[in-house]
Parts: C-alpha cells; sequence; structure tokens
C-alpha cells in the first residue's frame, strides 16, 4: 500500500514545556508560504508562458472545505468524484500570468460541449477559460481539447480510486503515488495542496507542447508542508 491507512496522532509535549518554540514552529509554515508565494501578472500578452501546470483537484477534500457551502453541483451527495479536473495553467519560470484579456471572448457552445467532459461543472470551464485560458493564445475551444490532452496524459494512482473510508498520508506519499503511476515524472514535477489539514489538490507540470512532464521548481516548493493530510472518501 502506498497510503497510510489510519489517523496518526501528533504528540503535544514540546508545546506544553516550551511554548516560545512551538509558536515559532506554528508561524514557519506561514513564513514559509509566504516566501513562496508566486509573483502574478495580469493581463499579459497571450500565449507568452514556459510550460503548463495541470491542477487536479481531489473532489471530496475540495467539497468538505469549500464546495458543499457554496452548493456546488460537483459535491452533490452520490457524485463520488475522485480526481477532477481543476484547470490547466500557463506559468512561467517565476510566477504566471492570469486574465490576458480585458474582454475575453465568449466559449460557444460547440466549445462547452467540449468542457463537458473534462470539467466536473460549466461554471468552473468558463472561470478557467477567462482567468487561466484566454493566457494560452488559444481559442476556448483549443484550450479545453489541450485540458483534455494534458489530463489524459496522467494516470490516477489506483491506491486512490474507491476510497472506502477516509485515510491519512503524507503529501510525499500522494506523490510517490502519482510518480509510480506515471513514468517519467520526478519528485520535481509535482506538488500537493492542502487546507485545513486535508488534501485539496495534485499539480503536475508538462511542456507547453504537452508532449510529457518537465521540472518545475517554483511550483514544487509551493507544495503542501503538513507533515499528513487527510484524504476525504468520495461520497
Amino acid at each position: 500500500m502506498l497510503l497510510s491507512a489510519h489517523l496518526i496522532p501528533a504528540p503535544l509535549r514540546t508545546a506544553r514545556r516550551f511554548p516560545l518554540l512551538a509558536a515559532l514552529a506554528c508561524a514557519l509554515p506561514l513564513l514559509a508560504g509566504e516566501a513562496h508565494a508566486q509573483r502574478v501578472e495580469r493581463g499579459a500578452r497571450p500565449g507568452a508562458f514556459d510550460f503548463y501546470v495541470l491542477a487536479l483537484s481531489w473532489s471530496p477534500g475540495f467539497c468538505e472545505l469549500e464546495g458543499r457551502a457554496d452548493r456546488r453541483d460537483q459535491c452533490a451527495v452520490g457524485r463520488k468524484h475522485g480526481f477532477v479536473v481543476h484547470g490547466l495553467w500557463p506559468q512561467y519560470e517565476r510566477g504566471y500570468p492570469r486574465e490576458c484579456a480585458a474582454m475575453p471572448r465568449v466559449p460557444s457552445r460547440q466549445a462547452m460541449n467540449v468542457a463537458a467532459g473534462i470539467f466536473p461543472e460549466q461554471g468552473l470551464a468558463r472561470h478557467q477559460w477567462r482567468v487561466h485560458g484566454t493566457c494560452s493564445g488559444q481559442t476556448p475551444e483549443a484550450y479545453f481539447r489541450d485540458t483534455a490532452r494534458a489530463r489524459d496524459r496522467v494516470t490516477i494512482p489506483p491506491a486512490l480510486h474507491g476510497l472506502p473510508g477516509d485515510r491519512v498520508a503524507s503529501p510525499a506519499e500522494v506523490e510517490r503515488a502519482f510518480i509510480a503511476a506515471n513514468p517519467g515524472l520526478q519528485p520535481d514535477m509535482i506538488a500537493t495542496a492542502c487546507q485545513r489539514g486535508r488534501l485539496k489538490e495534485v499539480r503536475i507540470c508538462l511542456s507547453r507542447d504537452l508532449s510529457g512532464f518537465r521540472v518545475c521548481p517554483e511550483v514544487d516548493r509551493s507544495g503542501c508542508r503538513d507533515r499528513n493530510v487527510t484524504i476525504d472518501a468520495p461520497e
């Protein structure tokens, strides 16, 4: 098994005996997160980027954190989504562009038909086009097709299919599971995202032409720093 099956309690002795050290330890992840914040460039020239990030949301974690509160369709009971496409994001070696069109082209019905087989909701597809797709230099339909190509390059690890219940694993274990399932993927080409102790997303870096995986040091450094995360089971 690549993933741990049981919750792992954390010892609190250090916090009791050395409150100042405990406070500093709590502050360090926040400082690290600030240090690795990526530069965002709004209104950049479409098509001027270095590589792509395929963001795959772990739908159960997203739904627990915010999706149900927002009444997202993907979070309806019985959907049993696992990993779903969040988006395909143009990136710079340092930072990334977003919203590269002042008046973005509205996706046609044909383009939305393509998106329907990729994203869990049409609203998410439209949002991803406006924020990230406009920076790709593509039409909406071509951007959605490229998103499908990127998704099809990635194999979801068997250990993350059909979880019978919640599990706990380290972010490194999740990444190793993806690396084992995807030849050519290396630790500096992938990052996990977490929030409030839950797995939220896996981000995988791909070349501009989507022909293979590629290194992305800044994305890798910005990954989840929790020791362990809960992987919520699909409902």
